[in-house]
């Protein structure tokens, strides 16, 4: 089992350019027989509220059809983010994309403030992967927050909680020492990916990760450049190696 974590810096609202760095990414993931990559929150259109609607897609978008075709091709799985409209409501959503040509959506539970504004929360789309021999569960940035959720996801079985993040510098060592937290209580693996670069006029805080079941950092990107970083399983230890995205 091979996982990876792409670490992104979206140009905002440049939904061709983006999906351009996510063709790349894959593609440098396929070389190193990842079998899962997630990126970061809304990493395709770049962190957005006020036009978000606008930019968002729906699970049918055919602007997802390379995405589709790439994760066929490469046998891999894909996590990717957008803010996505299911009739009149609008959600921040991960579209997580199988090799078998389908495609299923988490939704973020809990929003950040003034997220409500703009966005609707779910509990409604959730979905369990399963992936080799893990169970895995989506978190969206704000959803670390709250204890709750990754609780939750223990409780319905997962074995790798993942977390797709736009977190600052001054949030991001928080963040990493709750992951930590989660992933020793609740007894599993945690994969992080966080932008690095600025979105929405604010810097971002990088620094994508993994911890083991045991709360340890086994691998982590730093905090200013794009990257890819990768895990694997073997014989139930977790190495991790990073690279670097040009």
């Amino acid at each position: 089992m091979i996982i990876a974590s792409a670490q992104t810096s979206p140009k905002q609202g440049d939904i061709e350019s983006n999906l351009i760095d996510h063709y790349n990414m894959i593609d440098l993931a396929s070389k190193n027989r990842v079998n899962l990559i997630v990126f970061p929150e809304m990493s395709i259109t770049g962190y957005e509220r006020e036009k978000a609607r606008d930019l968002a897609f729906t699970v049918t978008d055919s602007r997802l059809e390379r995405l589709r075709q790439l994760s066929i091709d490469k046998k891999m799985t894909l996590i990717v983010g957008a803010p996505v409209l299911l009739e009149d409501n609008l959600y921040i959503g991960a579209l997580v994309i199988k090799p078998d040509y389908s495609i299923s959506m988490y939704t973020k539970q809990y929003l950040h403030s003034g997220e409500e504004e703009f966005f609707d929360p779910s509990f409604e789309y959730n979905p369990l992967i399963h992936l080799n021999n893990e169970q895995i569960s989506v978190a969206i940035c704000a959803d670390i927050v709250n204890s709750k959720h990754a609780a939750a996801a223990k409780k319905i079985g997962a074995t790798l909680y993942i977390a797709s993040i736009f977190f600052s510098p001054t949030g991001i060592a928080e963040a990493h020492k709750t992951l930590s937290e989660y992933a020793k209580q609740q007894s599993m693996n945690v994969l992080m990916s966080n932008y690095c670069g600025r979105s929405w006029g604010l810097d971002s805080g990088g620094k994508s990760a993994f911890w083991d079941k045991n709360g340890d950092l086994i691998v982590n990107l730093d905090d200013i450049y794009a990257g890819l970083l990768i895990v694997e399983n073997t014989d139930n230890k977790w190495i991790g190696k990073t690279l670097s995205y040009e």
